[in-house]
């Protein structure tokens, strides 16, 4: 009688269920990287998306895909998210993005990672607008881009930066189709032109 042995998915769920009951981070980590040294990649990326608000499941699990698909630009933006998340640094998740986006420049994730995890806020507005002009219907990207434009007017002094958070956030009222989202938007226009 030939024996099978269980399915990745089932795997990760009784791993999860265990540290759930027991709250042991580190046979957590041990037991996700010895699944992930036995699975396919992509079999336990499906798997552990099931726990994408765990990073302690994905870091080990995304560490292993990432490590044996060197090029999978998607893998590499689920764990610098995760990283990031655990505040594994700017230096670490900045590097990881930064290859996601080489191996895939479409990846509006990795170019979002990449301009957040600048530290350097004069820098980090600049990311904003590279990604802003890469991806000019990314109302996400833009709005990033009007915060610390805003934030680097306040704290330079800048009246570049100031003009540019007001024409962006601007562009984003253009845009909006809920009142709620208007409402922000239009009381802070009235605070940036006060300023």
């Amino acid at each position: 009688m030939e024996s099978s042995a269980p399915a990745p998915d089932l795997d990760l769920a009784q791993i999860v269920e265990e540290y759930r009951v027991t709250a042991n981070i580190g046979t957590l980590v041990d037991r996700v990287r010895a699944l992930a040294a036995r699975s396919d990649p992509e079999q336990l990326g499906h798997s552990a998306r099931a726990y994408a608000d765990m990073p302690e499941v994905i870091i080990p699990a995304y560490e292993a895909i990432v490590a044996r698909r060197p090029n999978d630009a998607q893998a590499m933006v689920i764990l610098a998210n995760a990283y990031w998340l655990t505040g594994r640094g700017a230096e670490v998740v900045g590097a990881l993005a930064a290859r996601a986006k080489q191996a895939d420049e479409r990846n509006r994730g990795a170019w979002h990672l990449w301009a957040l995890s600048e530290s350097n806020l004069r820098a980090r507005v600049e990311r904003w607008r590279q990604v802003a002009r890469r991806f000019p219907q990314d109302q996400l990207a833009r709005a990033a881009l009007a915060d610390n434009a805003a934030s680097l007017a306040g704290a330079e002094d800048d009246p570049a930066a100031l003009d540019l958070a007001i024409v962006t956030y601007e562009s984003l009222l253009a845009e909006a189709t809920r009142p709620e989202h208007r409402f922000a938007l239009e009381s802070t226009l009235q605070a940036l032109r006060k300023a």
